[in-house]
């Protein structure tokens, strides 16, 4: 006996043949995901670069800062105080004045008449005297000019304390803490 195979023939395929529905909704899913990631590194990235700017711009200004500070108060022949936050370096001939306004959170130069604003964003700015001896010199009561004098006339080292932040629109707060140094005023004659 002989086999015999039958066929049955497969339904034509339509010409004008497109996605079903449940291929549509698969590949909208996927897309949708992929854009998702996508999307996310995108603004990941953006806050990323806005902190690095933040960061750069306050690192950048206070090593500007810090060194003109530095280069004032080593070249120095005296200092007085103006109160906790304010301290003017006589440098030659002229007066320098460097200030902290708690109010704009700024640091500033002040020389003949001209205002230089060094750093801004400040959030915590103390300046620190010392003795030849390295002791502390007392500036927490400067309001007669008896004791701005006499705290004048002992302080033969400055230390500068600085906290600074920066907020973006697409970045959270970006901090910079500079601890400077202590600068000695070389040229200020300071007896023990």
């Amino acid at each position: 006996m002989a086999s015999t195979t039958i066929t049955t023939p497969l339904p034509a395929r339509n010409q004008n043949g497109g996605f079903t529905l449940v291929e549509v909704m698969i590949s909208s899913a996927l897309a949708t995901v992929i854009l998702a990631a996508v999307l996310s590194m995108f603004l990941f990235l953006g806050r990323s670069s806005a902190n690095i700017i933040n960061y750069a711009e306050m690192e950048s200004q206070a090593r500007r800062g810090l060194e003109f500070f530095a280069q004032d108060s080593r070249q120095a022949s005296n200092l007085a105080w103006n109160s906790a936050s304010s301290i003017t370096l006589t440098v030659g001939a002229s007066n320098i004045t460097y200030a902290y306004d708690s109010a704009t959170g700024e640091l500033s130069r002040t020389m003949g008449g001209v205002t230089a604003v060094l750093l801004e964003g400040i959030t915590t700015f103390t300046f620190s005297g010392y003795k030849i001896t390295g002791a502390d010199v007392d500036i927490s009561d400067l309001t007669t000019a008896a004791k701005r004098d006499s705290a004048s006339g002992v302080t033969k080292q400055i230390q500068i304390y600085i906290e600074a932040a920066r907020t973006s629109v697409t970045a959270v707060t970006a901090t910079n803490t500079v601890l400077s140094a202590r600068y000695i005023l070389r040229n200020k004659r300071v007896t023990a």
